[in-house]
């Protein structure tokens, strides 16, 4: 049976599971640990993670990771929410942690975020096959999603987390009355613009996840009963309960608010604003109550993994040439991640063809640049660290039918030399090479070093890239959302396509056309 650890970097805190999938595809979980690590404090108005949190969070992660390989959890899926995404130096703090940890971090985009949070949602509580509205609000950004037992309909991630409403429009507690009206204007139009635009009315019903929805549902209980709630998960709160705990929040110093049976002391200033969302929401729904749902992004990460590996495709149907079907045979045995090696394939040929007057390849070359981008994670399966170098072994040591020994040494190099050193003469394997082939590996890892960041996130943000070529070459990228750390990422790996074509590498974005 296998073992899968998922940990989730949110912006209030860091949570991870540790889950056992069983033979039937469903799974077990085993431990779950939690630190309210607070890594957005302050992200939002700087637009960069703090020294302090990157510290708090590092820390954290370093040692969930130990704690989850000691339990013999091998296989850990890390996925990093709003505060990273829309850090400038996200990117660093990503690559902090890999460094630190040997894990890679997965940024999500706000849509991937509401597709995972619904499948946890969706195989967690019996949904009608009317729609169902479910919220998450969460510290940085709050995904808003629409959906039946038959699947997704409609996602939208709205900022307006909690900790970001707090910096943004609580700057003291009790608030007055002109920040509260601020913060109620801001969330009634973000939240009527979604709405409007998902035109779906009415709601079968609502339901909320995360930490928020899950402590106003302990505090109403306990102020119904006098005693805690017995089970979160399908716990009921009416909308008259939430303008009941958002009328004495709104009024109460941060004393008071610790005083109220129930309050997580660790949410005594992020409550509030949560309050407000939920109570919107409901109002602006026309729903006079929601559900609380206690299962959401890393259930539906375990989810997202056993969908992916239980469905196996016949190779030999999926992908005639018999080539490029070895390549991928490879890439599926060693667990690379598909979606993202193909993307950044097919950015590395885009790449390739529009830079053809300057490096004068052919067909050939093509076809190795392809099959290095395929393979450039498989090192992964030996270890994050210097997966690199564990890329060029396993590729130069597996037996690719229909490539010659020449081929896959050429191959095993540019995928060796996607990230981190250049190419060398010191390097054994390259030096080995002939003028012409240094040349053409110079040239095709170059290619792939900046498609591999143009897919930083693993979501394909970049859809597609455009050249001009001039004194400067200008890599325009076609982009569907906010590709912040794709641009970054892309920054730190044009030394080698510089150096190639002996010009300045720089680049735009360009919107997607609706």
């Amino acid at each position: 049976m296998a073992k899968l650890a998922v940990i989730d970097i949110g912006t209030n805190s860091i949570h991870m599971v540790l889950a056992e999938i069983l033979p039937d595809a469903s799974y077990k979980i085993l431990d779950r640990f939690k630190d309210m690590t607070r890594l957005g404090n302050g992200a939002f108005a700087a637009k960069r993670l703090s020294d302090e949190a990157i510290g708090r969070g590092v820390g954290v992660l370093k040692t969930l990771v130990t704690l989850a390989r000691n339990k013999g959890f091998e296989r850990i899926a890390a996925v990093a929410t709003s505060a990273v995404r829309e850090a400038k130096n996200g990117g660093d703090f990503v690559d902090l942690v890999e460094e630190q940890t040997g894990i890679k971090i997965r940024v999500i985009s706000g849509i991937e975020e509401a597709r995972l949070i619904f499948l946890g949602v969706r195989h967690s509580m019996a949904l009608s096959d009317k729609p169902t509205l479910v919220v998450d609000v969460g510290g940085g950004s709050v995904e808003l999603i629409v959906g039946t037992r038959d699947g997704l309909q409609h996602a939208k991630s709205l900022k307006l987390g909690a900790i970001r409403l707090s910096d943004q429009y609580v700057r003291k507690t009790p608030p007055t009355e002109a920040m509260v009206m601020q913060l109620n204007e801001a969330v009634s139009r973000a939240l009527k613009g979604a709405l409007d635009a998902f035109n779906v009315k009415p709601f079968d019903a609502v339901v909320a996840t995360s930490g928020m929805a899950g402590n106003v549902a302990e505090i109403v209980h306990l102020k119904q009963t006098g005693r805690p709630l017995p089970q979160l998960n399908l716990a009921k709160v009416r909308l008259k309960d939430l303008r009941m705990v958002e009328a004495e929040l709104s009024k109460s110093s941060v004393k008071a608010r610790l005083g109220i049976p129930g309050l997580d002391p660790k949410r005594v200033d992020t409550l509030f604003p949560a309050v407000v969302v939920l109570r919107r929401l409901l109002e602006l729904s026309g729903t006079d109550e929601m559900t609380v749902c206690d299962k959401a992004i890393r259930e539906g990460v375990i989810y997202d993994f056993i969908d992916r590996h239980r469905d196996g495709l016949d190779a030999e149907r999926e992908i005639p040439d018999v080539r490029r079907r070895n390549v991928i045979g490879l890439a599926r045995r060693c667990h690379a991640p598909e979606v993202h090696s193909l993307h950044v394939a097919s950015l590395a040929l885009r790449l390739f063809d529009q830079t053809k007057r300057l490096h004068h390849l052919g067909e050939v070359e093509r076809s190795w640049l392809e099959y290095a981008a395929v393979l450039h994670d498989i090192g992964y399966l030996i270890n994050p660290r210097q997966h690199h170098k564990h890329a060029y072994y396993l590729i130069k040591n597996s037996d690719i039918g229909g490539l010659t020994a020449e081929e896959i040494e050429v191959v095993a190099n540019i995928a060796r030399y996607h990230r981190r050193s250049m190419p060398a003469a010191k390097h054994e394997g390259y030096a080995d090479l002939s003028l012409k082939l240094k040349r053409t590996v110079r040239i095709l890892s170059a290619l792939l070093r900046v498609a591999d960041a143009l897919d930083r996130t693993h979501f394909s943000v970049v859809q597609t890239v455009n050249v001009k070529i001039g004194q400067t070459l200008t890599i325009m990228a076609t982009v569907s959302g906010d590709a912040a750390m794709e641009m970054w990422s892309a920054s730190q790996r044009t030394d080698l396509l510089e150096q190639v074509f002996r010009r300045r590498v720089q680049f735009s974005e360009v919107p997607q056309p609706v």
